[in-house]
């Protein structure tokens, strides 16, 4: 496993298709390699690949959205005057997608001047692509509201629940949208008839959601261990229990990662572990076994062979994971 420390908290772990990419409060990003970019002046408030798999679109509290390569950084986009809360990008559409207060943004990576605004009546908290990338999937005060990424004049089907939604994602097959909310929950709809799936019972707030399995699989934090919901068939988890793996009383995890198609999910721990583990299988792969500062940053790369981490500390790792 190979380590450093920065010398700001890590707010964004990812991989892109090269190497892991680490998003700093400080406003800069450092590549695996030893590459870095500081472009944004202020906090780095959330990150994705961006379409091309060619580093990664941060979005900062200076209302930049800035394309982040290896030796070079160009902002994408602005909001003049508010923070970019939440970013996402679509690989098979080539769509970047962003949201700065009430405001859903979309910008083409090929194409400098497509841009698409879309209001809400409320602050925007999360967005995501659907698989394919031609729609996105916004979470907000009261529910979940969906767009078509390229039209720019259109109302979006808004999938409705009482209260507040803090992050937002769809399952691989585009079936279900999923999102977490402030009050310890997680909140589904199945989307061709807008059933909703009621996904409760977590000791504290759920803050990262993760899809594995084929898709068979919802892995979500918030719980004592990994906390998974069963997506398999058409009902998706109706009618079924989560199970639990890696429980340990005396701790919480904090952030899940994995891949769509791949069934190993890795967790990061309040205390400074990391764990990988195959939900089919026994026992818990340890990354990082001594404890420490709580994780605030974890990814897994496309191929599932590697997992990256970050604490608050600043102390950052990348570990290749044993077949």
């Amino acid at each position: 496993m190979k380590t450093q420390t920065f010398d700001a908290q890590v707010t964004a772990a990812l991989f892109d298709a090269s190497s892991a990419v680490f998003a700093l409060g400080d406003g800069s990003v450092r590549f695996e390699g030893g590459e870095f970019s500081a472009a944004h002046d202020g906090a780095i408030l959330c990150a994705a690949v961006h379409p091309s798999g060619d580093g990664v679109v941060t979005g900062g509290d200076d209302g930049r959205v800035i394309w982040h390569r290896r030796g070079e950084a160009g902002v994408l986009a602005t909001a003049k005057g508010q923070w970019i809360d939440a970013i996402d990008a679509s690989a098979g559409s080539g769509l970047i997608a962003f949201s700065a207060g009430k405001t859903l943004s979309v910008i083409d990576a090929k194409d400098a001047g497509f841009r698409r605004d879309f209001q809400h009546e409320r602050t925007v908290s999360g967005v995501a692509f659907e698989p394919k990338g031609r729609r996105i999937a916004t979470s907000t005060y009261g529910g979940a509201a969906l767009w078509f990424a390229r039209i720019a004049d259109q109302k979006p089907t808004f999938l409705k629940w009482a209260g507040s939604h803090t992050g937002v994602t769809w399952s691989p097959d585009g079936a279900f949208v999923v999102t977490a909310m402030q009050d310890n929950q997680l909140h589904g709809w199945r989307i061709k008839d807008q059933k909703n799936l009621r996904m409760g019972g977590y000791p504290s707030k759920v803050r990262s959601i993760s899809f594995l399995s084929n898709g068979q699989l919802l892995a979500t934090s918030g719980a004592q261990g990994v906390v998974l919901w069963p997506f398999i068939g058409s009902n998706g988890p109706m009618g079924r229990e989560a199970t639990e793996i890696g429980f340990d009383e005396g701790s919480l995890v904090a952030l899940v990662a994995s891949q769509p198609k791949h069934p190993v999910v890795s967790a990061g721990l309040n205390d400074g572990r990391v764990w990988l583990a195959d939900p089919a299988g026994r026992g818990l792969n340890f990354l990082k076994a001594e404890k420490g500062a709580a994780i605030t940053a974890l990814a897994m790369s496309a191929d599932a062979r590697r997992v990256a981490w970050a604490d608050e500390d600043g102390q950052a790792g990348v570990a290749d994971v044993q077949d």
